[in-house]
């Protein structure tokens, strides 16, 4: 078996990897069909390092079930799957409140577990989806990151009708778009510096797409008739774009941070400033679990997929196969072409 292991900051190597068995009763075996690069796979490559030297990185897949535990009941081998990624502790004080999220100790897939950059990889039943035949392999990939926006909308008061600003139009941005188009949003504004992303962005739904060089995007939004948005979506991680989404909402509005940035965010007085004097409610929404485990986030995942509410072809930019895997993430960060979702695929699928 082949896979990528992640040694050290930008050492991914492509290598022989142990065969992947099932060695508990819960144990589900999968043969990966793809699987998707993450942004947060690449600050863990570029700028943060393995959690274990030398462990398979990635966790975004779907694949085909080869082998079952004992005790698996609602999959078999054959049965075409995605992986929920994400391990709470199920005994921390959050865990017990049923917030799986909020976990103290969550681990992911890829983190100190071997991951899904591989020709197989291995989860316990309770993290195993069957996905339904109207969901290709590719959209299942990214049944992972949905689930995430998913879950960051559902901490939100949104509403039919209500106006959205999705702030970053990298993977989480595009499908932030589409998830407020199916939570009724009315208008979807995106906003990025990147002319490429707002043409996805538009080809996704996004009702007005903005380029903010020549004026701060809350400036063109108040122009184009409104006094903000209901809600602000940051989905950049950007230090800039931290600061910068404060100005996006109404008075009363709803501020909610997808993105991570990896530096320090110092905000000017005047965007703070708005989060007082506003009165706006500031979100954060992280990971794509709940109660009852792995949470409706998957299954309306799933289902926005099998419905055609999301959408993940016009996402995708590039098909690889996996052991290509460490020049594609230099590639990425070189920035000499246009990337967004990458998905990688072992030779063996």
């Amino acid at each position: 078996m082949q896979a990528l292991k992640l040694y050290g900051k930008k050492d991914l190597r492509w290598e022989k990897a142990e065969e992947v068995e099932v060695t508990e009763s819960d144990d589900v075996v999968i043969k990966v069909k793809a699987a998707g690069i993450c942004g947060s796979d690449l600050s863990r490559f570029a700028k943060l390092g393995p959690y274990v030297e030398g462990m398979t990185f990635g966790h975004e897949f779907s694949g085909v079930v080869e082998k079952v535990g004992k005790a698996v009941t609602h999959v078999n081998p054959g049965d075409r799957v995605a992986g929920c990624p994400a391990f709470p502790c199920k005994s921390c004080h959050e865990c017990e409140k049923g917030n799986p999220a909020r976990c103290e100790k969550l681990t992911v897939l890829g983190a100190f577990q071997a991951g899904a950059f591989a020709d197989k990889t291995k989860l316990p039943a309770a993290n195993v989806l069957p996905i339904p035949d109207e969901v290709d392999d590719d959209t299942a990939a990214m049944i992972e990151p949905s689930a995430v926006v998913a879950h960051a909308y559902y901490r939100t008061s949104m509403q039919p009708g209500d106006t959205v600003a999705v702030l970053g139009c990298g993977n989480i941005g595009l499908l932030a778009i589409q998830w407020a188009k199916t939570f009724g949003a009315s208008t979807v504004y995106a906003i990025d510096i990147d002319s490429n992303k707002l043409t996805i962005a538009e080809r996704v739904g996004a009702d007005v797409t903005i380029l903010p060089k020549e004026k701060p995007a809350y400036e063109i939004i108040q122009e184009l008739g409104g006094d903000g948005v209901d809600v602000a979506v940051e989905s950049a991680g950007s230090v800039a774009a931290s600061a910068e989404v404060l100005a996006l909402p109404k008075k009363g509005g709803e501020v909610v941070f997808m993105g991570i940035p990896y530096s320090d965010v110092s905000i000017k007085r005047f965007y703070f400033e708005k989060i007082v004097r506003n009165e706006l409610r500031i979100l954060g929404g992280w990971n794509a679990v709940s109660s009852p485990f792995p949470g409706r986030e998957w299954h309306t995942s799933i289902e926005a997929m099998r419905s055609g509410c999301i959408q993940t072809n016009p996402i995708i930019t590039h098909r690889l196969p996996l052991e290509e895997g460490p020049a594609v993430f230099e590639r990425i960060l070189n920035q000499n072409e246009f990337f967004s979702k990458v998905l990688l695929y072992p030779t063996t699928s």
